[in-house]
């Protein structure tokens, strides 16, 4: 199988990270996906320090293998999170919406590896000064928050700019989407869309369900004047927040119609009212699976599709 960088610098078997997935970026999808040899994240998003430290105490009861964390700088609990982190001593962090700066030094003292999520050149250039071991670079193709430069963009130009390992995340679902990311650059991919569809993942039945309906125009960005864009199923909540945003709504007003919409979707199944955070390519996915299969097919055909373009020069 293939290995790179990135598989030596977390310790895992294949060059495969789960996305944070808040709200389904559970100890039991995350355990599921260290398990079966790529990188497992406990998504924090706005969780509470004790049942964050709850989470990772389950995984470690389901895994001995390693496993990361993804944490929301936005997060109102993130210094409190972040201390949960450095007394677990939890090996990886991927981080989002904001710099990671500030922890870096507490985080390298007990040998946990930095990997901050960018959507541009610029802001990967920025963390880059930090001290970072790697960056996953993010395409718009991406389910939840996202920017605005799709995926073959943006990898071989952050590639380009950076001295670190690169990640990618943004479309990517199968063995042809791993082979084009390696084509661009990139050491590794980061899939969160792919693993919703996964038997371990706690997504409600409904929420699955809608991801296995979408086609390849399903999708909608909303937030888009409030510098936040995020990447949802179209459906009732998302022409209520467009028809407030682009009607002159404010900021809070804003916040008030999406506050608790992603659990409202994920765990209680209101896909209609809800916030289904999901990527463009779910228009292809067809079928759910367990972790351990959806991994080894990747690999599988990633090698199957590097070795017929190699034959393409003969």
């Amino acid at each position: 199988m293939i290995k790179t960088d990135i598989c030596d610098l977390l310790r895992i078997e294949y060059p495969i990270l789960q996305g944070g997935m808040a709200w389904l970026g559970t100890a039991e999808l995350a355990a599921a996906v260290s398990e079966a040899g790529g990188l497992g994240l406990i998504g924090a998003g706005h969780m509470p320090p004790d049942i964050f430290r709850n989470e990772i105490h389950k995984l470690k009861e389901r895994t001995n293998k390693p496993f990361g964390c993804n944490i929301m700088l936005m997060s109102p609990f993130v210094k409190e999170v972040m201390e949960v982190v450095v007394e677990e001593r939890v090996p990886v962090i991927t981080t989002g919406a904001g710099n990671p700066g500030v922890y870096i030094p507490a985080l390298k003292e007990i040998g946990t590896k930095v990997i901050p999520v960018v959507a541009s050149v610029l802001l990967a250039k920025r963390l880059l000064r930090g001290g970072i071991d790697a960056i996953i670079a993010e395409g718009t193709e991406s389910g939840g928050h996202v920017g605005d430069i799709t995926t073959m963009a943006l990898i071989p130009q952050v590639v380009d700019a950076v001295d670190v390992p690169v990640i990618a995340a943004g479309g990517i679902a199968d063995g042809r989407g791993m082979a084009a990311a390696f084509a661009l650059g990139a050491k590794a991919v980061q899939m969160g869309t792919r693993f919703v569809l996964s038997e371990e993942c706690i997504a409600h039945e409904n929420y699955k369900n809608a991801v296995l309906k979408a086609k390849d125009r399903a999708t909608v960005m909303t937030g888009l004047t409030t510098g936040h864009p995020v990447r949802i199923i179209d459906n009732s909540l998302a022409h209520k927040y467009k028809n407030l945003e682009f009607s002159g709504g404010s900021k809070e007003e804003l916040e008030a119609l999406g506050a608790g919409t992603l659990r409202k979707a994920a765990i209680d199944g209101d896909v209609k009212e809800g916030s289904v955070m999901i990527g463009q390519i779910s228009g292809m996915l067809t079928d759910i699976k367990p972790c351990a299969t959806i991994i080894k097919d990747i690999m599988t055909e990633t090698e199957t599709v590097i070795k017929n373009l190699q034959g393409l020069n003969k």
